[in-house]
């Protein structure tokens, strides 16, 4: 017999989580602390993820490629049906804005944990959202309707708009399918490349145009909805810090912001989720610019920073998303806390693997040691553990760690040091470079703008050239099994410095003319001692285990290694290779074509992230042993160059 741990409040008995990762770990948790049966799913690639642990009981739903498995309608409803599930929670990503899915969760007599079908069909359509916006008084950026992206009349209809402007998928969300165009003749690839991720994203290549706001900043206002007619706006987040229009860091409450505006924001947000009849938690996005600002559009979901709000209102966001959908009102302490100030600020930093030094590029692999900070006012929300692997078929991201404090400098300055303090052997990571981004003097008056990371962050001048076989000041050595942790801030001294040099407690021995410092690998040595640990920089054989949040590990130096900017990939002189496991996403050349130094010839896409790889000299493309729609492996070549 199964035992029904139903609780009051909440109308549900057990749910189906369909995601992965650390949104799955953090709804089976919710689930639990509400007395809900929590059932996972895994492909082949997440059978020993903390998810499929922590859960009541978990079903396998296919191979490791997302399409075969999380977003599989049918393997995901067969699941929920074998399991005994009342309720689905689609989390973030995946299929959380398919209006398809909501529909075929409700057509089997399961709720689905979010807004209606029909809701997020209307506002997943982001020209209609425009237009909502537009009958609720809300300004938006000049634009078109969704068109084709070879429609003929483009051209013209951009130009009507003006430069720069922007291309973006007119469904879906997330940064996906979206291209910044400054000039008329990068109109043609924009409008393909937007279009193509935008179909293998969302399973529709419609675009619009829009009016490209100059160094805006993106502000966004949470919103909770329930079926008794209550609408609340619960406060506001800056996620201003982006790279390729993907949010690196995120804060509530946004910093700056006149009282005045903000008012007016949380009070559009509102207008516009009653005039949809939403219901669940939501999310309206805004530009700001100039003290004025612009609709953006609406998510349908759960946002992948909702614990800044969480930290700062006091609500279990996703706690009211599970009473919501059993059909009880808001809980009183939620509308309390929409009418009080919030308290004090937070700031959360996304820990992905990729490489920064090399345009962010994903870096899916084994992880070693994990070590998570704590202490007061920090939360980490992680999808991992220590030992495990990154698959290369979702989403770079593996976690997130925040910081709550008084005021936001306190809160800055605290979530440095948990960043500090976290430690991810093996692929390398983004919090070295996010730990350095907090220190800049535009992040800290928060003076930045969307447009930050490429024009003024650039990762090389915030963390130094990547050293091959060396140990990176700050970020430790590369390599894996060196024990220890090698902290962003412990300002490490890399091989090479005088004997007995400290700094942070590290030490680096010198390894003397000709060795580390000039070619042989350093690794990182941790020793107990009467006023704690210290780390060693010694000279010794490779190894595998990268910094916390490592910083570029020393690569492979081959044709085709990435020395260009973000989302490119430069092809040294040679036949141009595949950097990383990938699938190949378009190919631009054929043989007999003439090619520049610098011309794009494949373009790959792994972890969700396109890659323009790039000929590295001018030549003459002798052979293309590679097709789109095939995946390629790690050092592959991609076309033969004379």
């Amino acid at each position: 017999m199964t035992l029904d741990r139903r609780t009051p409040g909440t109308g549900l008995g057990t749910v189906l989580v369909a995601n992965r990762g650390e949104i799955a770990v953090r709804i089976v948790r919710a689930c639990r602390e509400a007395g809900l049966r929590a059932v996972a799913v895994y492909s082949d690639a997440d059978a020993g993820a903390p998810h499929v642990a922590l859960a009541d009981e978990a079903h396998r739903i296919g191979p490791p490629p997302a399409r075969d498995s999380y977003l599989d309608v049918d393997a995901l409803l067969g699941a929920a049906k074998a399991a005994g599930a009342d309720g689905v929670h689609p989390g973030y990503g995946l299929l959380s804005e398919d209006a398809g899915f909501a529909a075929a969760v409700a057509g089997a007599g399961m709720r689905f944990v979010g807004p209606s079908s029909q809701v997020i069909a209307m506002m997943g359509d982001k020209v209609a959202a425009r237009g909502i916006a537009r009958e609720c008084g809300v300004a938006v950026p000049e634009g078109t309707g969704a068109v084709d992206p070879d429609d003929p009349e483009l051209p013209a209809r951009a130009a009507a708009i003006g430069f720069p402007l922007v291309v973006k998928a007119s469904f879906g969300g997330g940064g996906r399918g979206m291209r910044v165009v400054t000039a008329p003749d990068g109109l043609a690839d924009a409008l393909t490349a937007a279009g193509r991720e935008s179909a293998a994203a969302f399973g529709r290549s419609e675009v619009h145009l829009e009016r490209y706001l100059p160094r805006p900043r993106h502000v966004e206002v949470q919103i909770l909805a329930d079926d008794h007619g209550t609408v609340l706006a619960l406060g506001d987040r800056d996620c201003s810090a982006q790279r390729r229009h993907q949010k690196l860091l995120e804060e509530a409450p946004a910093p700056d912001l006149d009282p005045d505006l903000r008012a007016a924001m949380a009070d559009a947000a509102a207008r516009i989720a009653r005039r949809v009849g939403y219901s669940g938690a939501g999310t309206v996005e805004f530009l700001v610019s100039g003290g004025e600002y612009a609709f953006l559009e609406m998510n349908t979901r759960l946002q992948v920073e909702h614990g800044v709000t969480e930290l700062v209102t006091g609500v279990d966001l996703v706690a009211e998303q599970l009473r919501i959908a059993g059909g009880a009102p808001l809980s009183p302490p939620v509308v309390d806390a929409a009418d009080a100030a919030p308290r004090g600020h937070a700031i959360q930093a996304r820990i992905a693997v990729e490489d920064p030094r090399a345009g962010f590029r994903p870096a899916p692999g084994r992880i070693g040691a994990l070590v998570l900070p704590s202490g007061p006012g920090v939360r980490t929300d992680f999808g991992v553990t220590g030992g495990g692997t990154v698959p290369g078929d979702y989403d770079s991201m593996i976690g997130k760690v925040l910081a709550h404090a008084a005021d936001r400098d306190a809160a800055r300055r605290r979530l440095g040091l948990a960043l500090d303090e976290l430690v991810v052997e093996g692929p390398p990571t983004t919090a070295a470079y996010l730990r350095a981004v907090l220190d800049t003097e535009a992040f800290a008056a928060a003076a930045h703008d969307t447009g930050s990371v490429e024009r003024d962050w650039v990762p090389e001048a915030l963390l130094g050239p990547a050293t091959p076989d060396a140990a990176t000041p700050g970020t430790g050595a590369p390599g894996g099994e060196a024990p220890g942790n090698a902290t962003p801030g412990a300002g490490a001294v890399g091989a090479g410095a005088p004997e007995g040099a400290t700094a942070g407690g590290a030490v680096a021995v010198s390894p003397g003319p000709g060795s580390a410092g000039t070619g042989t690998p350093v690794r990182r040595v941790r020793i107990a001692t009467e006023r704690g640990p210290l780390d060693l920089l010694v000279p010794g054989r490779r190894s595998t285990a990268g910094a916390a949040g490592a910083a570029a590990p020393a690569r492979p130096t081959r044709s085709g290694d990435d020395t260009a900017g973000p989302g490119d990939t430069a092809a040294a002189a040679g036949a141009p290779t595949a950097p990383m496991d990938a699938t190949v996403v378009a190919v631009r050349v054929v043989p007999g074509d003439a090619v520049a130094a610098g011309d794009v010839v494949v373009v790959l896409e792994a972890m969700k992230m396109e890659m323009e790889i790039r000929a590295g000299a001018a030549g003459t493309i002798a052979a293309v042993p590679v097709t789109a729609g095939a995946p390629v492996s790690a050092g592959a070549v991609l076309v033969e160059l004379t």
